[in-house]
C-alpha cells in the first residue's frame, strides 16, 4: 500500500511517497503529510511506544527535525511545574495531557511547530493542550471523537493528524538507500530495563527508583535523536537535549545549557513578573528565553514596558550560577562513551547526580574517577545508542 505525500525533504523534490508490501500501518485521518513529518511521526511513535512498555506510564514526545525537543512519562506537575507551563492550578489534566505538558516544556523554544507523539488513544483535554500550541501534526494509536473534532480545527482544517496501529511489529531488517545503493542493518530492540543499571562502577552505588526512571526516559530518547547526543532528564522527563554534534563535550554543554534554563524557570525571579495581558504563549518563551540570556538579543528589562506590567530585576550571571549551584539529582545519559572527563566536570555544573553511558573507552578510569570526584552514581550500560 502506498500514501502520496506533500514532496520530499524541500518542495523540489516533488515526487514523495510513503509505501508498505503489506497492510499500511499508518492512516491519514486530517491534513496531508509530508516526507519529514513522516520521519518525525515514525520516529516519535517508537519512542513514546517504547517509553511506555518500559515504565508503565502514558508517554509523549515533542519532534523537530526528527529528533526530540522533549519526551516525558506522565507523572503529576508541581504548582510551580503548572506555573512554568502556563497551566492553571484548577485545570484537570490526563495522564496523557501531563506527559505532553512535560515534553513541551523541556525546551519550549524548540518545540515551537512541533510533531507531537502520544502512546495511548488521545482524550479531548490532551487535544486542548494541543490546541493552544503551534505545532504541524500528531500521531497516536486512536483519538475519542472529541478529541479528533478539536485537532481537525487547528491550522485552519489543515492540521495533520495520522492514526498507527500500536500492534504493528516491523520487520527485523531496516533498510535504506543512499545514493542508489541499498544499506540493511538489523532493528534496534534494545529496550532499557531493571538490568540496564547493574553494573555500577562509582563509588556510590545508590541509584533510587526516580533516577531509574529518569535514566530510562534520558536513554529511549536517545534511542531516536540525532547522534552524537546526551540527555539529561528530571521529573519523569528530558530537560536538556544535545543532539547531532560532532563532539561528545558539545552535545553535553548545548544539552546541559538548556537544562541550566530549564531549572532557572523554576526560580521566583522568572515566575514573578506579571506579563502584559494579550501576551501569548510563544511571546512568554521568548521573553523569558531573553531574560535569562546572558547576551541578549533583546533588552527584556531595559524596554520592560513592552512585555511586563512592573519592571523586573536583572537575574545576574552571578545570581543565576549561585542559583544553579545548589541543584542535585539530575539525570544524564550519553548515547556513546565519553573520552575525557570533561563531560563529567560539565555535567556537575548542572546538578548531575546519576550517569548512565555504554562504557568502553580506554579512558573509562578517568571518568569513573571525575564521577567519584563528584560524588555520581556512574552506570556502564554495555549498549551504545547511536542514531541517524
Amino acid at each position: 500500500m502506498r500514501i502520496d505525500l506533500k514532496y520530499g525533504c524541500n518542495p523540489n523534490q516533488k515526487t514523495a511517497y510513503i509505501e508498505s508490501a503489506g497492510d499500511m500501518p499508518l492512516q491519514v485521518l486530517n491534513g496531508r503529510p509530508g516526507y519529514i513529518n513522516l520521519m518525525d511521526a515514525l520516529n516519535s511513535w517508537q519512542l513514546v511506544s517504547e517509553l511506555k512498555d518500559a515504565t508503565g506510564l502514558a508517554a509523549a514526545a515533542s519532534f523537530k527535525h526528527v529528533s526530540p525537543a522533549g519526551a516525558a512519562v506522565a507523572l503529576p506537575l508541581s504548582d510551580t511545574e503548572r506555573r512554568m507551563y502556563f497551566i492553571s492550578p484548577s485545570k484537570n489534566l490526563t495522564p496523557l495531557a501531563t506527559a505532553y505538558i512535560r515534553a513541551r516544556g523541556a525546551d519550549r523554544m524548540a518545540s515551537f511547530g512541533d510533531f507531537v507523539s502520544l502512546s495511548d488513544v488521545c482524550d479531548a483535554c490532551t487535544a486542548t493542550i494541543i490546541s493552544h500550541e503551534v505545532s504541524d501534526g500528531v500521531i497516536a494509536p486512536g483519538y475519542d471523537p472529541e478529541a479528533l473534532e478539536i485537532l481537525k480545527g487547528k491550522k485552519g482544517g489543515g492540521y495533520l493528524v495520522l492514526k498507527i496501529d500500536s500492534s504493528y511489529v516491523p520487520s527485523p531488517e531496516e533498510k535504506r538507500t543512499i545514493f542508489g545503493l541499498s544499506l540493511v542493518q538489523d532493528h534496534n530492540a534494545w529496550i532499557p530495563g531493571p538490568s540496564s543499571f547493574s553494573d555500577v562502577r562509582s563509588a556510590a552505588k545508590e541509584l533510587p527508583d526516580c533516577a531509574q526512571l529518569d535514566l530510562k526516559v534520558a536513554l529511549i530518547a536517545l534511542k531516536y535523536t540525532q547522534s552524537n547526543s546526551v540527555c539529561y532528564a528530571e521529573n519523569g522527563q528530558v530537560i536538556g537535549m544535545g543532539a547531532g554534534q560532532q563532539s561528545r563535550l558539545a552535545c553535553t554543554r548545548l544539552a546541559g545549557a538548556k537544562a541550566d534554563l530549564w531549572h532557572l524557570r523554576h526560580s521566583d525571579r522568572v515566575l514573578g513578573p506579571s506579563f502584559l495581558k494579550g501576551k501569548t504563549r510563544n511571546e512568554k518563551d521568548n521573553i523569558i528565553e531573553q531574560y535569562l540570556a546572558d547576551d541578549p538579543e533583546i533588552d527584556v528589562v531595559g524596554n520592560w514596558q513592552e512585555y511586563f506590567s512592573e519592571k523586573p530585576a536583572v537575574f545576574t550571571a552571578e545570581e543565576k550560577k549561585a542559583y544553579l549551584s545548589t541543584l542535585s539529582g539530575t539525570s544524564l545519559a550519553s548515547d556513546g562513551f565519553f573520552p575525557f572527563r570533561d563531560n563529567i566536570d560539565r555535567a556537575a555544573k548542572s546538578g548531575v547526580s546519576y550517569v548512565a553511558e555504554p562504557g568502553g573507552s580506554s579512558r573509562d578510569c578517568d571518568i569513573i574517577r571525575a564521577a567519584d570526584d563528584h560524588g555520581m552514581v556512574l552506570v556502564f550500560t554495555g549498549v551504545r545508542l547511536f542514531h541517524h
